[in-house]
């Protein structure tokens, strides 16, 4: 059998291509579907299931597209109840894929439909496990998404179903099982993941907080629950379009890569109310950008930020990209079930500017220049918690680049500040919100916390994070 994961890093997803003499199945397909297509081409191969393993909240999945494309049949656990057809699989319910079996395996918890799939070879012998969001490398998938779906369902009482469901399902089989799981470090579906996409069963036994032998299930809870920040405004939207349906990425792309000159550009934002969305380097937004548009750049963790960032999947979106990423853009906006791209600006900032519009930039200083006037001006650090505790700038304030929709209402206008991050990716993320509010005072440091390490302004003492 061949077991092939393919990883998504800008938002830590894995999804998987299983083949097996001339048949194929995927499991948790991403919106774009020509990577599965392409495997199943290349290995003469029919895609024959799309396993789900759960109703997802970080991505909208690419099962109606791939469905419709090849006639695979959609497969989900028990108590699934989606808006199209699908095989809703019974606890332990086989599928041949070639001469292997695939074996649905309930495991409630982390949602209420949430299932593994066991991997068995012609011989019988447990191969691997597809955990999807209920067991992952040092982590299990956050119990508070899927409450809202059901009536007088918690997320203690979720908890409490993920407790059981790995000591009942999932700990009794073979330590040598390989485990794939649906996210690695990065996503929002856990508290602390793993660098790590796979792993044997047996050594997360040793590892994982999670499959502790002796720990009580209220101790579990306890561990589960503890810590859990809010979850991003989009994850509701994502369940929702993913139990009842999408338009095709084909539809989107198309209407998302109109090209508008600066004028059509220019009066589509006011009719519409349109986010101005900027995707290039940071550098080049500092320098010069459209008055009050947004950045989240390409080259980082894109689709997750616009999601943490932009409350409303349906928010019309103009972009600003760089020459031939037009229809990447628009792909990785849709797997988050950001499908209202109206246009892209023909020409970027220089017909921009060619048609006589104004420009804006970001104050911007070397770390260097930071040493000598940090101590003159409040300093935001937008880093998230754990990084903040880590290690900080003495006197500098903690508000999350996560929270600052929430946030910003705690900054006076009027008082100067200086935005910090990690490396100057999310600090200009938050110059541009706080730009756009009417907040013009402020000065981004370059490189962020990795070049404030190499002078001498005064930190905290460095506590590792995993004592925290």
């Amino acid at each position: 059998m061949k077991i092939e994961q393919i990883y998504t890093g800008c938002i830590a997803h894995a999804a998987y291509y299983i083949e097996n003499n001339g048949e194929a199945a995927i499991f948790d397909p991403l919106r774009e579907v020509g990577p599965y297509l392409e495997r199943a081409t290349n290995d003469k191969a029919k895609i024959k299931y799309i396993f789900e393993t759960h109703f997802h909240a970080d991505f909208v999945s690419g099962h109606l597209d791939l469905a419709e494309k090849t006639g695979a049949k959609i497969v989900y656990g028990p108590t699934a109840q989606p808006n199209f057809e699908a095989i809703i699989a019974e606890d332990g319910q086989e599928f041949n894929i070639g001469n292997y079996t695939i074996k649905a395996i309930h495991t409630p918890g982390h949602t209420l439909e949430s299932t593994c799939y066991l991997l068995i070879d012609e011989n019988g012998n447990q191969q691997g496990i597809i955990t999807g969001d209920t067991l992952f490398i040092g982590d299990v998938g956050r119990p508070d998404l899927a409450q809202k779906l059901v009536e007088n369902l918690t997320e203690d009482t979720l908890a409490g179903y993920l407790f059981d469901s790995l000591r009942n399902k999932i700990m009794p089989l073979s330590d040598d099982l390989i485990v794939y799981p649906n996210h690695g470090a990065g996503s929002a579906c856990g508290k602390n993941m793993s660098k790590e996409t796979t792993d044997t069963l047996g050594n997360q036994k040793k590892v994982n907080y999670a499959l502790r032998a002796d720990m009580t299930k209220e101790e579990f809870k306890k561990e589960l629950l503890d810590g859990l920040t809010p979850p991003p405004a989009y994850f509701p939207q994502n369940v929702m379009m993913n139990i009842q349906g999408y338009d095709s990425l084909e539809k989107i792309i198309k209407k998302g890569t109109v090209r508008l000159n600066p004028e059509e550009f220019k009066a589509l934002a006011q009719q519409t109310n349109a986010v101005v969305l900027d995707v290039r380097h940071e550098n080049d937004f500092v320098k010069e950008h459209i008055p009050s548009s947004i950045f989240i750049g390409l080259h980082g963790q894109f689709a997750p930020w616009v999601g943490a960032l932009i409350r409303d999947v349906k928010q019309p979106i103009l972009l600003i990209t760089p020459e031939g990423k037009e229809e990447e853009t628009i792909t990785r906006l849709s797997r988050v079930g950001f499908d209202n791209t109206l246009g892209i600006l023909n020409g970027g900032i220089e017909a921009w500017k060619k048609a006589g519009y104004e420009t804006d930039s970001i104050n911007s200083i070397t770390p260097e220049t930071f040493e000598k006037e940090y101590q003159t001006k409040t300093v935001i650090d937008a880093r998230r918690p754990g990084e903040y505790q880590a290690e900080h700038v003495v006197g500098a304030k903690n508000i999350p680049l996560d929270f600052i929709n929430e946030l910003y209402k705690e900054l006076p206008q009027d008082e100067p500040y200086y935005l910090h991050c990690a490396g100057g990716y999310r600090s200009v993320i938050m110059s541009s919100i706080l730009k756009s509010r009417g907040y013009h005072n402020m000065i981004n440091v370059e490189k962020g916390m990795g070049g404030i390490k190499n002078t001498s302004i005064e930190l905290t003492k460095f506590v590792c994070p995993s004592t925290l």
